[in-house]
């Protein structure tokens, strides 16, 4: 599909999404979730006009902005899990990180963010399925961790983020995103300043929108089905 052409189909869901839940589509971004496809594939998507994109594997991403080095104003989302020995490339190369969901991690990217650059805005992995094998903290841990970020100064709390249980239904899932809206709520009302929801993906975003995302993150809806394996 041609980029310009995917890119206004997802902005036409968006709207009619946004029309729906009686939102401003201005509200709501638009992440291109580009892990796995090549940087040319970037390139074109950003030729149509796009800026803000989001990859889930620290050394394809490097690669990838390596070779996007003469494109200016592009911004880079980690969404990937996060480990321990990731967090410099993510401090030093990105511009957002959506799975911070431990003191540690939070602490590491901040002595690692250069000075040089702007703090790193951040959002906290939530895990709202309770699914066992999954990133992102229990709901009963967020408040504390908030509380750590908010005394790192290279570190901007912006928000949440979740990826719902997968295979259920429309009410569940929309169970999820309400959750998540409401622990943002519950840490701006101890002083918090967050202005981001980070939830919904090409097949649920619509469901995000109603119960309030700020942020989607697209991927196969705007680049075509990954490649197996």
């Amino acid at each position: 599909m041609d980029p310009t052409t995917a890119l206004d189909k997802i902005k036409a869901r968006i709207r009619k999404a946004a029309a729906q839940a009686g939102r401003s589509p201005e509200a709501i971004r638009l992440l291109a979730v580009s892990k796995g496809k090549p940087a040319e594939a970037i390139r074109n998507l950003a030729g149509a006009g796009h800026t803000a994109f989001g990859e889930n594997y620290l050394q394809e991403a490097l690669d990838k902005q390596g070779e996007l080095l003469d494109l200016r104003g592009l911004e880079w989302h980690f969404i990937g899990p996060l480990q321990s020995n990731k967090t410099r490339g993510v401090a030093e190369h990105f511009d957002w990180v959506h799975s911070v969901d431990r003191v540690k991690i939070a602490r590491r990217l901040h002595q690692q963010r250069p000075d040089s650059l702007a703090p790193l805005n951040v959002c906290i992995q939530v895990n709202t399925s309770g699914e066992p094998q999954k990133a992102g903290l229990a709901a009963a841990e967020l408040g504390a961790l908030a509380e750590a970020i908010r005394d790192l100064p290279r570190l901007r709390l912006r928000g949440l983020m979740c990826l719902p249980a997968p295979d259920q239904g429309t009410e569940s899932r929309r169970a999820e995103f309400r959750q998540l809206r409401e622990l943002k709520a519950s840490l701006e009302a101890k002083g918090h300043p967050l202005d981001t929801l980070s939830m919904g993906m090409s097949a649920d975003l619509e469901d995000a929108i109603r119960e309030g995302s700020t942020l989607v993150r697209v991927g196969s809806a705007l680049f075509g089905a990954r490649e197996p394996g």
